[in-house]
This record gives C-alpha cells, sequence and structure tokens, in this order.
C-alpha cells in the first residue's frame, strides 16, 4: 500500500500526539502544542490587562526583521465556561509564521461571570493592545480579531456592537477586520439548555445575537465553517455572511468539505494544515484589508 503525504503526515502526528498524551497524560490540545516548533517567535507571557487573575495575555512576536506587524488578537472556545490561553500554543506560532503579533488572552467564563462579561473582559484585552502592543513589535493601527467558536461570538459581538470597544476606550474603528471559525452568530443561547445558565438575565435574545447587530458599517468579516461541524452549524456563518452583505457591508464565507468543530481548529496547527487552507485564507484576508 502506498500511503499519501497527507497520510503520512497524519499518521506521524498521531503517532507523535499519542506519545505526548501517555507521557504527559495531557489534554488532545497540549498534544498539539508538544509538537509544534518553539522556535520562530519570541513568546512574552502572563502580561495583565486587568484586575482579576484571568485577565492575563501571551504576545507572539515573530523573529525577524524589526518593523511594525499586524496584530490578531486570537479568542478561543469552550461554550464561555472553559479555555485557557497556553493551550493554543499551536495557534501563536501559526500566526506568528505567518508574519502577525499574536495575542492570546483569557477571559472570565461561567460561572464566575455571565453574559456579557466575558465580552467586556475582551474589549479591554483589545484596549491593553492598542495601548502596548508597539512596545512588542505590532502596529496598534493594524489590530484584527479572530476567534473559534464562543470565541468566535465574542470577537463578533465586539465588531459588530460598538458599545463593548466604547465602553474600554478603544474607538470603534480600532478592529480593522474579524475572522470567525466556526461561531454561533445567529442561534438563540436561550433555547439550548447547554449554555442557558451562561445568559440567563437578558431580556431579549438578540443582544446576544452577533447578526442582530449588523447594520453595513461593520469592519470586514471572514467567516470560515467545516460543511461537516455538527456542534455549530454552518448557517451560522451563512446567515451572517448574507446579512451583512444586504446591508451593504463586506463578508466573505469560507466552507472545508470534511470539516468539523474541532477539525477546523486543528487546521492550524502544523501537521493538520493539509486538511483546511484556514491559515492561509486567514492571512490573505488580512493582508487584503
Amino acid at each position: 500500500m502506498v500511503l499519501s503525504r497527507s497520510s503520512i503526515i497524519l499518521r506521524n502526528f498521531a503517532a507523535a500526539a499519542a506519545a505526548a498524551a501517555a507521557l504527559s497524560a495531557c489534554s488532545p490540545l497540549k498534544a498539539l502544542n508538544a509538537v509544534t516548533p518553539n522556535g520562530g517567535y519570541d513568546l512574552t507571557e502572563g502580561v495583565a490587562y486587568g484586575p482579576d487573575e484571568r485577565h492575563r495575555l501571551d504576545v507572539y512576536r515573530p523573529a525577524g526583521p524589526d518593523k511594525p506587524r499586524r496584530v490578531v488578537v486570537f479568542l478561543y472556545g469552550g461554550s464561555w465556561k472553559t479555555g485557557n490561553r497556553g493551550s493554543y500554543r499551536f495557534v501563536g506560532e501559526a500566526l506568528s509564521a505567518k508574519g502577525y503579533v499574536a495575542v492570546l488572552p483569557d477571559y472570565r467564563t461561567y460561572p464566575a461571570v455571565k453574559f456579557p462579561g466575558f465580552n467586556e473582559d475582551a474589549a479591554a484585552a483589545v484596549r491593553w493592545v492598542r495601548d502596548n502592543i508597539a512596545d512588542h513589535g505590532g502596529d496598534p493601527a493594524q489590530i484584527y480579531l479572530m476567534g473559534h467558536s464562543a470565541g468566535a461570538h465574542i470577537a463578533a459581538m465586539l465588531t459588530l456592537d460598538e458599545r463593548y470597544l466604547t465602553q474600554a476606550g478603544v474607538p470603534a474603528d480600532t478592529v480593522r477586520g474579524m475572522i470567525g471559525l466556526a461561531g454561533p452568530y445567529s442561534f438563540d443561547p436561550l433555547k439550548y439548555k447547554s449554555v442557558r445558565a451562561v445568559f440567563e438575565g437578558i431580556d431579549n435574545s438578540d443582544e446576544a445575537r452577533p447578526i442582530a447587530f449588523v447594520d453595513g458599517s461593520e469592519p470586514a468579516m471572514l467567516l470560515l465553517h467545516g460543511s461537516d461541524d455538527g456542534t455549530v452549524y454552518p448557517r451560522n456563518s451563512e446567515q451572517l455572511s448574507k446579512r451583512v452583505a444586504e446591508a451593504g457591508g463586506t463578508a466573505q464565507y469560507v466552507t472545508y468539505p470534511g470539516v468539523g468543530h474541532i477539525g477546523i481548529m486543528l487546521a492550524l496547527s502544523r501537521p493538520f494544515r493539509g486538511r483546511a487552507t484556514v491559515l492561509d485564507d486567514a492571512a490573505a484576508f488580512i493582508e487584503a484589508q
């Protein structure tokens, strides 16, 4: 039997990930980090952007010529209940390899906070980036938001509802564009038992639905989704892109055949980049702005 190059890559990754997990009893994300190169960037860890212990962020600065670089703030998912920035080193490496300064913040999660506490934290992180990223080689006039799942929801809320950035003391035009991976942009959170408590207390579901805030004036958006996503259905990205277009804005919708909810994140890691062009599509979007 002759294996294709992609099959060999996946087999090698599976072996490496299994070995890493066996040695350290780590999660799949930590296994990904175990096979992610440590070189090519300078990492500044645990920078405070607010008073809470969860108000910390990591900055990945690409190695190379000292020049102002575009900045990508990445917000991870986890149903607004779980997650930590250290599990996503493979994302910081991927973005820095493309020449961007990557910022990965933690934010408070349920039950410590309910909606919109995590949105407010993300806005505070953007405020820190705008005020301080020049010291880390980033261009404060070139800030992009990127997120996966719940993180994409948060990124979309900051992009579409100007109140969050404004209340954090950040001009609305600070964000140049938003890249969403499998975000729940049009769902009604009060209809889902798994996350209902996270959004309990809102008067109207539209308060927490990014699609409800589209007016056509928002920054450009790139909405990426796997066709086989059974956790957050692709119609979320499709419906948001359609609403933005109808309002006169710019939103590109891209689907990846055979890719699921986790697969779209895995495609950012070196072993899985052949499965979907997520990283290249994100970079092309940023460069086009």
